[in-house]
């Protein structure tokens, strides 16, 4: 097959993707690297995606751990090879899925990383003490990740509008262009209205941001002078690890994710159950908000441990 061909079904599945299932920029982008490193073993090999039979799928598996992929990692390309080869198979392109009996790698259940309270606490008070306008978008932004559990792509492509008018809940529009409702705490309302008093100040005055309609205008709560038109997820990540330095939290332990993650298990551990946070936090299954059920199993035992008559009869 020419490699021309091969490009050509790699484009007509990311544009599958796109339409049918809301794919993100970002998810396209990396289901794109791991085609074209797929479709690059495979020509190594003499082979290529309509004529590869499970062993060439085997064998490039087996590249992936022999370059030291992390088995997380690893799954991740064999997820996207599966998808690939049931569209080729569904649009007719081949009679047969190779990837169907091909076995995931087995992974180590990997719990999920999150601040304590005591570190929530002193990265807030952090942000509060930063001076100026800039402060006052940084603990907005902190305490809506906090406040909201969202993911950093959806906290930076915020619209002005589900902001604007003082809500006390958030729409949140996730993966797959699905829209959910998340509820806003006090702290994370009054860090918005202070931030909206000076939102205007990141607003370029010679040009049009976020797709707005009057130039200086701008359609996103979090606006950037930049191309996109808002901050990025890159410059947010560059301003909670400065916040990190100076609340005494090590840099290494902060990421967006984490806060989603700490937002999550702070959750549960006082009491949230697993269908609720599974809705806020806009997980399609249950079974990927179970990663948070250690938290849950602790809070159980510490039930038992201090109501249950039974539990303090040893201590006798």
């Amino acid at each position: 097959m020419a490699k021309a061909l091969t490009s050509s079904l790699i484009a007509a599945f990311l544009e599958m993707m796109a339409a049918e299932r809301g794919a993100s920029p970002h998810t396209l982008d990396a289901y794109r690297r791991d085609l074209e490193d797929y479709a690059s073993s495979l020509t190594a090999g003499k082979s290529d995606p309509v004529t590869a039979v499970d062993t060439d799928l085997r064998r490039y598996m087996a590249e992936l751990g022999a370059a030291g992929l992390a088995p997380r990692t690893q799954a991740r390309r064999l997820s996207a090879l599966r998808q690939f080869h049931k569209f080729l198979y569904a649009d007719g392109y081949r009679n047969d899925d190779p990837s169907s009996n091909i076995d995931s790698p087995q992974q180590g259940q990997t719990l999920p990383k999150f601040l304590s309270i005591d570190e929530i606490d002193r990265l807030i008070t952090a942000a509060i003490d930063h001076p100026g306008i800039k402060g006052k978008r940084l603990v907005a932004m902190v305490e809506l990740m906090y406040a909201t559990g969202m993911r950093v792509s959806e906290l930076v492509e915020l619209p002005y509008a589900a902001a604007a008018r003082d809500p006390q809940m958030l729409i949140v529009r996730g993966k797959g262009n699905k829209e959910r409702l998340v509820p806003l705490s006090d702290p994370a309302r009054d860090a918005l209205r202070d931030y909206l008093d000076v939102r205007d100040a990141f607003i370029s005055s010679d040009k049009s941001n976020g797709h707005a309609d009057r130039p200086g205008q701008s359609s996103y709560l979090f606006p950037s002078r930049g191309k996109t038109g808002h901050l990025t997820r890159q410059m947010f990540l560059k301003m909670i690890k400065d916040l990190a330095i100076v609340a005494g939290v090590p840099p290494s332990k902060v990421s967006p994710h984490v806060l989603r993650h700490s937002f999550a298990s702070h959750l549960l551990a006082n009491g949230a159950d697993l269908r609720s946070l599974q809705k806020m936090l806009g997980h399609a299954d249950i079974s990927t908000t179970q990663i948070y059920t250690h938290v849950l199993e602790s809070r159980l035992r510490g039930l038992v441990q201090e109501h249950h008559p039974l539990a303090h009869l040893g201590a006798k």
